[in-house]
């Protein structure tokens, strides 16, 4: 068996499935901030995670089920900016962090 460097494991150019799982958190993070972006400052920091799934679905994980019914209020906007990633979103879907 041999082991890899940690450092080459960790380079997103290597194409290994850790890579992988970097870039996805990565467009994940990058996502979640741009939704975060364009609402309030109060309702913004109750999203805690966003997701684009590949058949465009737009996830989105809210810290309660209180910040979830209000952001849900906000699902038109918030597709409309997750559209600008380049994939058509079709629908949201609204969860609570558990």
């Amino acid at each position: 068996m041999s082991f890899s460097r940690l450092d080459n494991l960790l380079q997103a150019s290597s194409g290994n499935s850790l890579s992988k799982i970097i870039s996805r958190a990565q467009a994940m993070e990058a996502l979640t901030s741009k939704l975060r972006s364009k609402l309030s400052p109060d309702f913004a920091q109750h999203l805690v995670a966003a997701n684009l799934r590949p058949d465009g679905e737009l996830v989105i994980i809210c810290e309660s089920s209180t910040w979830a019914s209000r952001i849900r209020y906000e699902a038109d906007t918030l597709m409309t900016v997750a559209r600008t990633e380049g994939r058509p979103v079709l629908k949201c879907t609204i969860k609570v962090r558990t």
